[in-house]
């Protein structure tokens, strides 16, 4: 199979939970092992730090390989989802894997893969546990794909545990209580392995503390430290609380005599685009008109684009915005602006909302705008209708910021 014909199949003949939804969830980790075994268990070849969170994990994970880039170090680092080509998963001091190993890694285990039925991101993770270890890594950066005590990534064992921040996301399949969802997250705690929590929240810090304790974990909340917050090129104030938890987790590698210094700290985050590859995250796509477009998509994600937004100066605000079809738009049309132009529109993946739909339920929380067939003519007729002065925002989910990008 060619690299094509490669992602075809992967994309339309096992589970993807990303476009399908909640049918892909497994409820267990007993496919991801027995993948393991049948690969060799490469997850014991190299050492990780493991990142979960509703929000920020991406950006996270992104600056600690970007630092540990910078202090001599090969880095594996594996995220989801992509934006533009799957290879974005997985990648080796910012360069993706080759076509040739995502194939080849295909053709081996295929017949594996079917006849145990392996999901999307069960086969992506145990591709990427297998690409670092035959590449000799030092170390690896690990963001859970969802929740994190049953995520696929789950079975690794890292130098720390990182838990950015607790959010109401994927509610059927964490839970509907903040409890339940941090108990889903603290799932990646391991014993006598350090946690850090990026945002102390009154109803999450017991959860993390039980369960730090059970484990004789160190834990530590990074929002409770005094640092000094390095610049970076992740721009968006919003991500002052990823550096914090950022420098926590460095700081527990150091504990650990990883050789991280003050300067390579604060170059790593200020190359983090450079070294890692990292889109989405406040990026500026176009200038008269200012357009940014921004991968947050939950309540909590959202807000912090919105009040990023309200920082910025023009004249008219247009929102280019699209979600996917189980998407709680109760929990989060308080957020979004009434005084702006919205362009609505739907993803182009089976999940993506109607865009008509959108509009409607719109209108009737007095928001105003017009329907369009797809995301590229949403994005045509806000540059259209935009003055030199306004600002456009793209946005919504992750599948349109891709589209876009």
């Amino acid at each position: 199979m060619t690299y094509q014909d490669t992602l075809e199949w992967m994309f339309s003949q096992l589970p993807m939970y990303q476009r399908q939804g909640k049918t892909a969830f497994k409820n267990d980790l007993s496919n991801t092992i027995k993948l393991s075994c049948h690969l060799g268990n490469p997850e014991h070849d190299f050492k990780s730090v493991h990142v979960a969170g509703t929000n920020g994990k991406g950006s996270t994970s992104h600056m600690l390989a970007s630092i540990l880039q910078e202090a001599g170090y090969k880095v594996g680092l594996y995220t989801s989802p992509h934006l533009k080509d799957f290879r974005e998963r997985i990648k080796i001091n910012g360069k993706p894997v080759s076509k040739q190993f995502v194939t080849g890694f295909i053709k081996r285990n295929r017949t594996f893969f079917e006849n145990h039925s392996l999901s999307f991101f069960e086969m992506t993770v145990g591709m990427a546990f297998e690409f670092f270890s035959k590449e000799s890594i030092d170390i690896a950066v690990i963001e859970v794909g969802l929740g994190g005590r049953l995520d696929s990534t789950n079975i690794i064992t890292p130098e720390v545990s990182v838990i950015t921040n607790i959010g109401f996301d994927h509610m059927q399949f964490l839970g509907n209580t903040l409890e339940a969802i941090a108990y889903e997250k603290a799932g990646i705690i391991k014993p006598n392995i350090p946690v850090v929590i990026g945002e102390t929240q009154l109803e999450t810090k017991p959860v993390f503390e039980a369960v730090a304790k059970k484990n004789n974990s160190n834990i530590a909340f990074a929002d409770k430290e005094s640092v000094v917050i390095p610049k970076s090129d992740l721009i968006g104030s919003y991500q002052s609380k990823n550096i914090m938890t950022v420098l926590q987790a460095i700081k527990e590698l150091q504990h650990k005599g990883y050789d991280i210094s003050k300067a390579q700290i604060e170059k790593g985050l200020l190359h983090v685009v450079k070294n890692t590859g990292l889109m989405g995250r406040w990026q500026q796509i176009h200038s008269n008109p200012k357009v940014i477009c921004d991968t947050g998509h939950n309540r909590e994600g959202l807000k912090y684009v919105m009040d990023q937004i309200s920082k910025e100066n023009f004249d008219a605000l247009h929102i280019v915005f699209g979600v996917v079809n189980d998407k709680d738009l109760n929990a989060i049309i308080d957020l979004l602006p009434k005084q702006a132009t919205y362009y609505f529109c739907k993803p182009d993946i089976p999940r993506g909302l109607d865009a008509h739909i959108l509009r409607q339920f719109f209108i009737e929380h007095k928001l105003k705008g017009e329907a369009y067939n797809s995301v590229k003519d949403a994005y045509k007729a806000a540059l259209g209708f935009a003055k030199p002065n306004d600002f456009i925002f793209i946005g919504g989910s992750t599948f349109v910021v891709a589209e876009i990008i």
